[in-house]
């Protein structure tokens, strides 16, 4: 598709934007692309449009859950949701006399194609992606100048809308919050969005967005990624089993803090000389391991993720893998995306002589209706588990396109032809 690309609110076009050149704006600036393309604007209008809204009610929308109503009023935003189900009838009569903005939540739960989309993106990042519609009326603004704390993509699919984009005053955001129009000044960028552009900000970036007056409705799907997936995250993710495993085998780590140190105010001298000795040790070890041990961050991921978008009748998601590899057979792992293969303590275990296994979660079996609705219902993990010492010939299968049974590295034949553990890799092998 041809696109040309600006840095957002510069006026002058440039040529394509290679995905080497985005490093320039991700997590630094805003990115405004546009395309003068009636073709890509049919398909962008294709993604959701107001009158699907009849349909997806039909099949039970409630409010709170899949859509809000709201509009922005005084710079605060005014919530007019009513109890239970959502009918079409009164949210067009909210949408046309209120004036009132639809948002839609997660449509990828019933938009083909916006699943598509986000489950490719959720293979490119490693991160969860989700989305909301957004549907204005024209005169109206949804809601006030905000930070978000994802990174945003806004899809243009109907009508315009003219958007505002400011400083941050937190960069990088670890969190939502609502701005006050005295405290973010002037606009940095200002532009009206047309059907099939593009907006890229990084999140911290304030923004408000509106539809003016005398145009016909706007709708965008705003698609976000990133949330909770920064260094910090990952630190607090790994840094538990890297003390974890560090203690069993420095002695100075299981000796016991001094007395009364909980019930200090403040942090003592010796506390704090002792916390700094045994981070620079933590360095130490972790500069010379391969193994991080991520103990929430990669299931979680594989846990509330996409499944994978069916190619053709999607058959090859519910087909067994075939029969049980020979020492002859070759075999390779499909899906690969949609697996993360991690070492833990062995969770069948609850005492301190855990031993670490190798567990490999998948998606496959993840519903796409759940996706991205937060504790709706308790999310069931899908994986298989292995003795540690198949971590090497697990390896060895990850990382070839394709590899052959016998020179997988395990001690016997009898163990290369059992990998499979009953047929329990077949559905991702």
């Amino acid at each position: 598709m041809p696109k040309k690309a600006k840095p957002a609110g510069s006026g002058k076009e440039e040529g394509p934007v290679p995905c080497k050149q985005m490093k320039e704006f991700w997590e630094q600036k805003p990115l405004l692309i546009r395309r003068d393309d009636p073709a890509l604007a049919t398909y962008y209008g294709s993604l959701f449009k107001l009158t699907d809204l009849k349909s997806l009610c039909s099949r039970g929308m409630y409010y709170g859950r899949d859509v809000n109503v709201c509009r922005c009023v005084n710079g605060k935003k005014k919530v007019l949701n009513k109890d239970g189900k959502a009918h079409f009838l009164q949210l067009r009569k909210d949408f046309d006399q209120k004036r009132a903005t639809i948002q839609f939540h997660q449509p990828q739960r019933f938009k083909d194609e916006l699943w598509r989309i986000q489950e490719k993106l959720e293979c490119y990042f490693g991160s969860l992606v989700g989305s909301n519609v957004y549907i204005t009326p024209a005169g109206s603004q949804g809601l006030p100048p905000h930070y978000d704390d994802v990174e945003v993509f806004i899809l243009q699919l109907e009508g315009e809308k003219h958007w505002r984009l400011y400083h941050p005053t937190v960069p990088l955001a670890r969190e939502y919050s609502v701005e006050a129009e005295e405290r973010i000044g002037r606009p940095v960028h200002e532009f009206m969005l047309k059907p099939g552009d593009l907006l890229y900000f990084p999140r911290g970036t304030i923004h408000q967005a509106d539809t003016p007056a005398g145009l016909a409705h706007s709708t965008h799907v705003t698609i976000s990624t990133y949330q909770n997936n920064s260094w910090g995250d990952f630190l607090l993710d790994t840094i538990s089993g890297l003390v974890f495993d560090t203690a069993k085998e420095d002695v100075e780590l299981r000796a016991g803090i001094p007395r009364q140190l909980l019930l200090q105010v403040e942090s003592t001298t010796v506390a704090t000389r002792r916390l700094s000795g045994f981070l620079r040790t933590l360095a130490d070890r972790l500069e010379g391991t391969k193994e991080l041990l991520s103990s929430d961050m990669k299931k979680d991921f594989i846990m509330h993720r996409l499944p994978p978008y069916p190619a053709g009748d999607g058959a090859e998601l519910s087909t067994p893998g075939g029969k049980l590899p020979r020492l002859d057979s070759v075999v390779r792992l499909q899906f690969k995306d949609h697996i993360v293969l991690t070492v833990l303590p062995d969770q069948d275990q609850s005492d301190e002589a855990q031993e670490k296994m190798v567990y490999i979660y998948h998606s496959l079996k993840n519903r796409r209706e759940t996706h991205m609705m937060g504790n709706e219902e308790e999310t069931e993990s899908h994986g298989l588990r292995f003795p540690l010492s198949h971590l090497d010939a697990l390896k060895q299968i990850w990382n070839s396109s394709t590899i052959s049974v016998k020179d997988l590295k395990l001690t016997t034949d009898e163990e290369r032809e059992g990998l499979d553990g009953g047929n329990q890799l077949s559905s991702i092998c």
